[in-house]
Formats: C-alpha cells, sequence, structure tokens
C-alpha cells in the first residue's frame, strides 16, 4: 500500500540528499497560436530537461516589459532570434551551477544582467523564458508539483481551485467586427467545484454557438484568437443580451454571471475621449467623455448581472478610473490589466489613488516567476482580487494553471473552452483539481462573485 501510495503521489518524497544544480540552459524560436515567434527555453539539472515558452499579447500595454523583437524582413520582423541568443550567450552560463529551487536569486540575477527598468536590453520574452523553466525544474528538485511550488514560493499555505472566465465573444483588436469592447466574458461563480464550472461553461459556449448561428449564420460562428466567437454586431449591449439568452437556455441564470474586457486604450482619442466606433472605416463616430462612457458601465451593469469589468479606461485615464470605481467598486470587480502591468509601482500608485480594485496578473508583462508573486502580494495586501491570465498569443505551455492554484489567485481568464492552446490550461486545471482530491477548494462556490 505504501509503495502504491507513492507511486501515486512521488512529490511526497523529497530529495534529501543531493543538491540539483542547473548544467544547461538553452533557448530556441518557436510558434505561437497566432502564427509569430516566441521563445522557449530548455533547462537542464541532473534530473532532466524542463520546458517552458512565452505567450505573447495583441493589445499590450504602454508600460509592459520590453517583448524583444528582431525587426528587418524575416517574420515580418517579429523574430525573437536575439533574445534566443541573449538567452544562450549572456542568461545560460550565468545560471550553471545554480540550484533551480532558488528562484528569487536566479531572477534577481537575470534582472542585474538586463540591467534596465523595463528589460530592454536582454528581453522581458528571454528572461521569462528562463524564469518559467527554472521554477519547474525548482519544482522538480523538491518532487512537489509545479503548483505545490509556486504556493511555497509565495508562502501560500493553501490551495485554491480559480473560476474560469471563459471568453465567449471577441470584439475590440481580436475580432474583425464593430464590437468596441475586446471580450465578454462568462464566470460560473455557482458552481460547486472546477469541474462543475467546466461543464458549465462548456454547455453555455455550445449553446451560444447555437444561438449565434440561428440570429447570424454558419460564417459568424468562426472563432478568433481566443476561441471566442465574433458574430457581425455593432453594438456592446446587444453582445451581452446574446450571452444572457445563452445563460438562460442553458440553465444557469442562477450559477453564471458576466464579465466585460473593454481595453479601452485601443479607442482613445487624441484629445483623451473614447470612440466606440474606432474600427469603422467610413469615418462615422460614436464619441464619448470617460465620465459618459463610465455612465454607459453603469447602465450595463444595472441591467445584466455584470461582476467585473477590465480595463474601463485608457492605461494612464487614472482621474476616471478612479471616478468610476469609486462609484461601482463595492459591487463590480475592476480589474487593471494595462493600467497596472503587473508592475508593484503601478500597483502601489493605484492603490493610493484607489483606482481599481483587482489585478489582472500576466507574467510577461513584468517578465519573471518573483516579479508576479511580488506584484500578486501587494495586490493582496490592499484587499483586491487577483485573475490570472493568458495572452491572445499562446502555446501549449499550461504553466499559468499551476501559478493560479498556487498563488490562490481565485480567478482564471485563458480564453473559450476552444483551441488546444487554451484548453492546454483548462485541462491542467481539472487534472490539479483531481489530484488534490477532497482536499481540492474552488473560489466560487455559493458565494456570488469570486473572492
Amino acid at each position: 500500500m505504501i509503495r502504491t501510495f507513492l507511486r501515486n503521489k512521488p512529490w511526497q518524497l523529497r530529495q534529501l540528499s543531493t543538491t540539483v544544480n542547473v548544467t544547461g540552459v538553452r533557448g530556441r524560436e518557436v510558434i505561437d497560436s497566432r502564427g509569430n515567434p516566441t521563445v522557449e527555453v530548455d533547462v537542464t539539472t541532473s534530473q532532466g530537461m524542463f520546458r517552458a515558452s512565452v505567450p505573447s499579447g495583441a493589445s499590450t500595454g504602454i508600460h509592459e516589459a520590453v517583448e524583444l523583437r528582431d525587426g528587418g524582413s524575416r517574420y515580418k520582423g517579429k523574430g525573437v532570434l536575439t533574445a534566443c541568443k541573449n538567452v544562450n550567450d549572456i542568461i545560460g552560463p550565468a545560471l550553471i551551477g545554480m540550484n533551480p529551487a532558488d528562484q528569487k536569486k536566479i531572477d534577481d540575477l537575470m534582472i542585474h544582467l538586463d540591467g534596465t527598468p523595463n528589460k530592454s536590453k536582454l528581453g522581458a520574452n528571454a528572461v521569462l523564458g528562463v524564469s518559467l523553466a527554472i521554477a519547474k525544474a525548482g519544482a522538480a528538485s523538491k518532487r512537489i508539483p509545479l503548483y505545490q511550488h509556486f504556493a511555497e514560493l509565495a508562502g501560500n499555505s493553501r490551495l485554491v481551485l480559480p473560476v474560469p472566465s471563459f471568453n465567449v465573444i471577441n470584439g475590440g483588436s481580436h475580432a474583425g467586427n464593430a464590437l468596441a469592447f475586446q471580450e465578454f466574458m462568462i464566470l460560473p461563480v455557482g458552481a460547486s467545484s472546477f469541474t462543475e464550472a467546466m461543464v458549465m461553461g462548456c454547455e453555455t459556449y455550445a449553446t451560444l454557438k447555437s444561438v449565434i448561428k440561428t440570429k447570424y449564420g454558419q460564417d459568424a460562428c468562426n472563432v478568433g484568437d481566443e476561441g471566442g466567437f465574433a458574430p457581425s454586431i455593432g453594438s456592446n449591449y446587444e453582445g451581452v443580451d446574446l450571452l444572457m439568452e445563452a445563460i438562460k437556455q442553458a440553465g444557469y441564470e442562477k450559477e453564471i454571471k458576466i464579465g466585460m474586457d473593454v481595453a479601452a486604450s485601443e479607442f482613445l482619442t487624441a484629445d483623451g475621449s473614447y470612440d466606440l466606433n474606432f474600427k469603422n472605416s467610413d469615418g462615422a463616430r460614436d464619441i464619448l467623455s470617460g465620465s459618459k462612457l463610465g455612465s454607459l458601465y453603469e447602465d450595463l451593469c444595472a441591467k445584466y448581472p455584470i461582476v467585473s469589468i477590465e480595463d474601463p479606461f485608457d492605461q494612464d485615464d487614472w482621474t476616471h478610473y478612479t471616478e468610476f470605481t469609486k462609484r461601482v467598486g463595492t459591487e463590480v470587480q475592476v480589474v487593471g490589466d494595462d493600467l497596472l502591468v503587473t508592475n508593484t509601482s503601478r500597483i502601489k500608485e493605484a492603490a493610493e489613488k484607489k483606482a481599481c480594485n483587482a489585478l489582472l496578473l500576466k507574467v510577461n508583462q513584468i517578465g519573471s516567476v518573483t516579479e508576479s508573486i511580488d506584484a500578486v502580494a501587494l495586490a493582496k495586501s490592499h484587499g483586491w482580487g487577483v485573475m490570472t491570465s493568458h495572452r491572445s498569443g499562446e502555446t501549449e505551455d499550461s504553466y499559468i494553471a499551476d501559478l493560479a492554484v498556487g498563488l490562490c489567485t481565485g480567478q482564471i481568464k485563458t480564453g473559450a473552452p476552444c483551441r488546444s492552446e487554451r484548453l492546454a490550461k483548462y485541462n491542467q486545471l481539472l487534472r490539479i483539481e483531481e489530484e488534490l482530491g477532497s482536499g481540492a477548494v474552488y473560489a466560487g462556490g455559493a458565494s456570488d462573485f469570486p473572492e
């Protein structure tokens, strides 16, 4: 019986003797889900090889750490051979002989090697690829799962399965329709487990496909970068109405709430207003001031069960963020993505100004595991929510599933339940919940909102 238990749960055995050291680091160029190059890194120790790959966003904030691209004509300037060379010639040699369990020590060394405030020398994509692969090697050196390793790095004693936020209708920079808002999401906060949340999400997604097909035809069922549908609609109200109809037909009106990622920086005008018709090529405009845009959100929240709004204003529009959060922050989660870029300096400023009440965690915005953990800790210290997030350009790497559980973020968004690079994360969460067994805790449960 003891042998069977240890065979099924090998992480219960800790390394007691030989210290594991890094023996090799190799970076290479691979292709992400949007057909663009990205960085993949292999870290080798005496225990084997550990691989990680780096995601890339489409709508990126100007305050994010630098994603180093080659320029020129190759891959239309998006090659990452320079970043890979930095991994192989600068970072890798410096890490030989180090213990992969020393995540902070290694991350700090890479930050020192870069020497810039935004990783513009080596590239955040180079540094992050190594940081993630080191985390996997570190977990193996301690003979524990990756999610447990993340928990220990963060000093967490609890492990929590997150509420999934499924991006099922696409607009903004992710779709060719006229919708200004970038993502319309469903959150199964009323599920009793992550497994049940997946059932609700998948059934509602399938129902939504039928609703869209009936209203707009088969062509409207094509999916975008993150697996969401992009029907030819121009009204943000119409987008939410589609979700409501699908949720009702699927039978989950009590269990599923709605979230939106507005990505408002994408439609900021030169004079600081917002153009909801920014994708229209005929010149017609739909201009709103920041205050009127906030009133639009309030109207949506009053009419629909919306519990989360991400990036409602431009990344530097502190005034309207603060004004809006003051009005709705007790009832609605106001999530800072481009506003915060997973950066502790931006989080501190937002907390001082009371500009939002939740952090969107994107590790490639800041460029290392340690800095990401610090950002989450700081956000939680202010009583904020945290939502772990993918990027529109993804790979098959599922590390954010482990990160969400280990850091107890309570929420995760990684696209629709469609496209393998998205499902890799959801499937890993299903495995983790199964692994934890009776000890698994889901962040939703009977509550109306994920905490």
